[in-house]
This record gives C-alpha cells, sequence and structure tokens, in this order.
C-alpha cells in the first residue's frame, strides 16, 4: 500500500466518520424539536376537533361529594361559580354559615349563594386557567384551573404555586330534570 491509497482510506474514514456523527447531532437536536412541534400541533388540533368553546363550562355541577352544586356562570368575561344548593343547607335549624373563613368579618356570610370560584379565562385550548376557588369546608383559597374530560364531565384542580402541587375532583353536569 503506497502513501497516496492510505491517505485516501484515512480520507473516507474521516469523511464517514463525519457523516455518521453529523447524523446523530441530527437526531439529538432537530428530531426532538420537531417532534416537540408535532405534539403541540396535536394539542392543538384535539383542542380544535373536540369543539371546546369558552362557555361550554357554564351550567349546574354536582360537586365530588355530592354534598353541594355550583352553578358555573360567565360574568364580565370571567367564568364565576355559587354554591346553589346543599345536601345539609341547615346547620342546628339556620342557614349554614362560612364558619372557618380566616377573615372573621366573612365568619357569619351564608354558605348558600356564596361564590367560591372567581376569575376564570378560558384559554382558547381547552382549559379555564388564572382563577380562585374558595374551599368554606376549610377555609382555604386555592389557584385553580379547569377543564372537560367531557361534555358532562368538569376536572378542577386547586392548587398552591404550581399545578403539581394540588389536588383534582371531578364534577358531574347537573341535567335539568336532575336539577329539579
Amino acid at each position: 500500500m503506497n502513501l497516496s491509497t492510505s491517505c485516501a482510506r484515512t480520507r473516507n474514514i474521516l469523511v464517514h466518520d463525519i457523516e455518521y456523527y453529523a447524523m446523530i447531532l441530527f437526531r439529538m437536536m432537530v428530531l426532538p424539536i420537531c417532534a416537540l412541534s408535532v405534539s403541540v400541533g396535536a394539542d392543538s388540533l384535539f383542542a380544535q376537533q373536540s369543539g371546546v368553546r369558552p362557555d361550554d363550562v357554564t351550567g349546574l355541577w354536582l360537586t365530588a361529594d355530592q354534598d353541594a352544586k355550583i352553578q358555573i356562570f360567565k360574568q364580565d368575561n370571567a367564568y364565576c361559580g355559587k354554591i346553589v344548593w346543599m345536601n345539609e343547607p341547615e346547620e342546628n335549624g339556620k342557614p349554614k354559615r362560612d364558619t372557618l373563613n380566616p377573615d372573621e368579618q366573612l365568619r357569619n356570610r351564608q354558605l348558600m349563594n356564596l361564590v367560591i370560584m372567581q376569575a376564570f379565562s378560558f384559554d382558547g385550548g381547552d382549559e379555564w386557567t388564572g382563577g380562585k376557588i374558595y374551599d368554606p369546608k376549610t377555609g382555604k383559597e386555592y389557584t385553580a384551573k379547569m377543564s372537560l374530560d367531557d361534555p358532562n364531565t368538569l376536572i378542577l384542580r386547586g392548587y398552591v404555586l404550581v399545578p403539581l402541587f394540588g389536588r383534582s375532583e371531578k364534577w358531574t353536569r347537573v341535567t335539568t330534570e336532575e336539577s329539579k
């Protein structure tokens, strides 16, 4: 083997190695970005295909514990919710009050018709975010978001700081016949 043949083989090996490592870099860098784009596009497509509209969340909902019904309504471009039915609306023959509220001045207000959900906005996809929910059973308020699992199932997630640190509940839509 002469020197020129040896150099040609070395050059071919180097070109092959460069092409090989370039393909690895392409796979490591470009393909995940493409996959992310497809994933984001698929989520948007799913939201479009599911036909979720901003007002789809409005209506009457039975809580997970089935001890209250919450009327979700739109007010000034935000979605809110209030207690309109309770399994046990009275305590000692009197309407239940917000006795666990940390603000002493609010502890005498009645739970019936109390607005417990405020400031939710539709994100344009399939969630209502940026809201607050008050839990009269504990007297605590949480940041919250909600989405529809299907037209009759609401997923409500209350959390502190980030959704990871929270709890989700499934609420069921109350039909006209069930609301009587």
